[in-house]
């Protein structure tokens, strides 16, 4: 019987295989490692050992040979004697038991039975698949001496450079790095050449509007009463957006409703999104916008928040 096909294919389930009367073989996980010497990667596996001293019987071994043969547990048993009787004498006689995938026995001079493990297959299934490497060794300092000596004896004036660095790889390097600074720096500044003749000119505009304005003349034949009315202008740094729109006329729409529910609503330009934004109300004091704020987002719109910017 070949016993050892058995005992081989519990150790992959099973940390202790026990041949009654003879011995156990036991497994151990062993991580991964890397054999310097031979520059050879180890994945992990089950070491094998064998105890001598474990010889119990525990079922395990003759219960696995019954179900794969499809006999009774006690002819497995008669048959594992067997074939232990036969390992023994074979051992007495100074003859090496070799067990497929397993290892090897003998028999020492103190009259213990020894063990040898077999590397041929891993019996960890996490591993499975995985099979040692070897990965020659990169010999920099070798290769590096040896240029060396061809140098002394046959000397290139292009030598050094080749040895060096690449010089033109840094400059252009270097240039990609300068030409990316100056295309952000270039970038920013045009950005904000932009906004200020977008001020100027929005500025400018409305200077020529008031210009236009006041050079305005009416003639009336029946003028009214002179009526003095004293304009309150909107001033502060603090400005609570009811919202901001794409197209300006929803602006004046919204506006008219909020003057009409009492807020002192106007727009106060365009946001660097190129939205028309239209306010609540602007304050000067911190406090009494938040306290607006508060107010407005309780009773009328949730969403609304608060600007702290100078228009003037």
């Amino acid at each position: 019987m070949q016993l050892e096909t058995y005992i081989s294919d519990l150790l992959y389930r099973y940390e202790c295989v026990i041949v009654p009367e003879f011995g156990a073989f036991l497994t151990q996980r062993v991580s991964a490692k890397i054999n310097a010497d031979s520059n050879t990667f180890f994945p992990p596996k089950k070491a094998i050992s064998f105890n001598e001293q474990i010889q119990q019987n525990d079922g395990l071994l003759a219960h696995y040979i019954a179900d794969v043969e499809k006999i009774p547990f006690e002819i497995a048993l008669e048959k594992i004697k067997k074939r232990v009787a036969s390992m023994k004498s074979q051992l007495v006689e100074k003859e090496n038991i070799s067990l497929d995938n397993i290892g090897a026995l003998a028999l020492n001079s103190e009259g213990k039975i020894t063990f040898e493990p077999s590397n041929h297959l891993n019996y960890l299934t996490d591993a499975f698949g995985l099979n040692q490497v070897v990965s020659p060794a990169i010999m920099r300092e070798e290769l590096k001496r040896e240029v060396e000596s061809i140098e002394k004896v046959i000397p290139l004036t292009i030598t050094p450079e080749r040895r060096k660095s690449r010089p033109y790889l840094r400059y252009a390097a270097i240039a990609v790095v300068a030409l990316g600074i100056s295309g952000f720096l270039g970038s920013k500044y045009y950005v904000n050449q932009i906004e200020n003749h977008n001020q100027i000119a929005q500025e400018t505009a409305n200077t020529q509007l008031e210009h236009k304005i006041q050079e305005a003349t009416f003639v009336i034949e029946n003028p009214l009463p002179a009526v003095s009315l004293t304009v309150t202008k909107p001033v502060g740094n603090y400005h609570i957006i009811a919202g901001a729109f794409r197209v300006e006329e929803n602006c004046d729409k919204i506006i008219a409703n909020l003057k009409a529910e009492g807020f002192n609503a106007r727009k106060i330009g365009v946001n660097k999104y190129g939205l028309h934004q239209v306010v609540y109300d602007s304050y000067e004091n911190r406090k009494e916008a938040l306290k607006a704020l508060h107010d407005i987002r309780r009773n009328n719109n949730s969403d609304a928040w608060l600007l702290v910017k100078n228009l003037e």
